[in-house]
């Protein structure tokens, strides 16, 4: 299984400098057109088989991108991928709960640096994404589809704790040594989860006359904090890119995407 640990674009809250952990911070129009370079990026190079979200607007918007963008790679492929297509065409994020931010309570919609020691523990988070890995990552390895290509969108600190607790259950290979990652916005953690090498399957305990099982699959990362699809991507300028995002709003790359069935140049566009 290959596994992209990914955080949401931008929001507004995320501009203003204040703690929104389960406050429903929309997007910005430099988050939705971080979030499109994302979705763009993965469907050019996989061909995704599962996405869960958080249930948190700007991390299912992100999520849906990534999802937009698998359907539109697939409705340009020839009919002799039928099968991949039909698979396809089911696929939508799962929104999880589990998978929101941590909570921070009183702090919530306060600025950074806001005291907040009433906020979700780091044991209960822990719990969360422990519960994730158990109800939804697991079922996918025991299947045994190898194949299994697996987005999860969420949060910085949630994303944290999902890391820990896969190292918990799977143990990870790595360049660095590292127990945590950093997440910029639509930045991901790359990652492959595979059957452990039978030769490995036992490791001597500190006594070294028992033998105990290792877990059955082993993580190996790939990246940290990947951010390959933003390159080239400027945000606009006088305010409007950290902006909420206005669906009316045609934003910069639209102007690059797919042709229509009529096509019109814009002669500002060309300036811009």
């Amino acid at each position: 299984m290959r596994l992209f640990l990914v955080r949401h674009g931008e929001t507004v809250d995320n501009v203003a400098g204040l703690y929104a952990g389960v406050r429903d911070s929309p997007l910005t129009a430099h988050g939705v057109l971080q979030a499109r370079r994302l979705g763009e990026y993965l469907a050019k190079h996989h061909r995704v088989t599962h996405v869960f979200s958080s249930d948190l607007q700007r991390a299912v918007e992100t999520a849906v991108k990534v999802v937009d963008a698998q359907l539109l790679r697939n409705t340009n492929q020839d009919d002799d991928d039928g099968d991949e297509l039909d698979a396809n065409q089911q696929l939508k994020p799962l929104q999880l709960v589990d998978l929101r931010e941590r909570d921070f309570r009183s702090a919530e919609g306060r600025k950074f640096g806001t005291p907040h020691g009433d906020a979700e523990t780091h044991e209960e988070m822990r719990l969360r994404a422990a519960r994730f890995v158990q109800g939804h990552l697991v079922p996918l390895l025991e299947s045994g589809d190898s194949k299994a290509i697996v987005v999860v969108v969420a949060h910085g600190l949630i994303l944290n704790s999902l890391f820990r607790a896969l190292q918990a259950r799977f143990g990870v290979r790595h360049r660095g040594s590292e127990t945590s990652a950093a997440w910029s916005n639509t930045g991901y953690l790359e990652a492959v989860v595979k059957a452990a090498a039978d030769n490995e399957g036992l490791i001597a305990e500190a006594s070294g006359d028992r033998k105990t099982k290792q877990p059955p699959f082993c993580l190996t990362v790939v990246g940290v904090n990947v951010l390959r699809h933003l390159e080239g991507l400027k945000k606009t300028r006088g305010g409007i890119g950290s902006a909420q995002f206005d669906k009316r709003q045609r934003t910069m790359d639209s102007f690059f995407g797919p042709a229509s069935k009529k096509p019109r140049v814009d002669p500002e566009s060309e300036k811009s």
